[in-house]
């Protein structure tokens, strides 16, 4: 056996808040949902990414910021990839109680790839 697993890169747009969150778990995890928040939604692309951050993260929150990560391919296979408007919006909907094992099938750290707004750090 090689010991190379079948990853699929995704991107998740988040604000500030959800930010420090991730950096608090050592670029590793997601933030828990809050009940508001059923659903936790990777996206496969990151210009979709982008457009999520820069268009409705710095208006809601004054910054937006686009993270890439890696998932085990095994774990997404649970879940079907949604058309969310267009076909360039395709995303994974996570329901938020599967949020844990989500985090435990990411490989590798979180990475910050752009970050958008006055209040954009880095």
């Amino acid at each position: 056996m090689s010991g190379i697993r079948d990853v699929v890169t995704l991107w998740r747009p988040v604000g500030p808040r959800e930010l420090r969150l991730i950096e608090a778990a050592e670029m590793r995890a997601f933030p828990p949902r809050l009940p508001d928040q059923p659903i936790f939604y990777p996206v496969l692309s990151e210009a979709y990414a982008v457009q999520i951050a820069r268009d409705w993260n710095v208006p809601a929150s004054g910054a937006g910021y686009v993270t890439r990560f890696d998932v085990l391919k095994s774990f997404l296979d649970r879940y079907r990839v949604e058309h969310a408007g267009s076909r360039a919006h395709l995303e994974y909907w996570i329901p938020a109680e599967d949020l844990a094992d989500f985090n435990r099938a990411i490989v590798g750290r979180i990475e910050v790839t752009a970050a958008f707004g006055k209040d954009a750090a880095g």
